[in-house]
């Protein structure tokens, strides 16, 4: 694995969502926002999504597009942006390839327990390089940090 670090090569992705498949190849010239969540359909990462959906229009007219991703299915993928009215597409990365390769699945603990998971953590790619990097993404106030550095790119 690559460094993933700010200034660095973003690592490559082709993920499958909802409305096809998305590849980093697609943003050449232009900036997006990949964040990588736990799982669908859960208080944080509902109101992640909620907020990148608030947001989804500024995005949109700062040129940046945002995609979630994380282990879920499409199909699973389909009911929570249904059931939520999201406005950013949703990849599916049943492998953890893609998420592995960004060095989001961490060994984790709750309650003392060790088990590997998703680091919420968000990556802005800009002309294929890593402009900024957050990682141990604490939802409230994130989407919009994340829309303030786009818009400074």
């Amino acid at each position: 694995m690559a460094d993933v670090i700010e200034g660095a090569v973003a690592p490559d992705f082709d993920l499958e969502t909802a409305d096809g498949r998305v590849k980093l190849a697609d943003f050449a010239g232009k900036a997006v926002v990949l964040y990588f969540y736990p799982k669908d359909d859960t208080a944080g990462c509902t109101r992640e999504a909620q907020d990148f959906t608030a947001l989804a229009g500024e995005f949109k007219k700062a040129g940046v597009a945002v995609i979630g991703v994380s282990k879920d299915t499409v199909a699973k993928h389909r009911k929570f942006a249904a059931k939520y009215d999201l406005a950013i597409p949703l990849g599916s990365d049943p492998e953890g390839d893609v998420i592995a390769r960004y060095g989001s699945w961490v060994e984790k603990t709750l309650y003392g327990r060790q088990y590997m998971g998703i680091d919420r953590s968000t990556f802005l790619i800009k002309d294929g390089k890593l402009a900024k990097i957050w990682r141990k993404v604490k939802v409230p106030g994130h989407a919009q940090q994340v829309l303030d550095a786009a818009k400074a790119l």
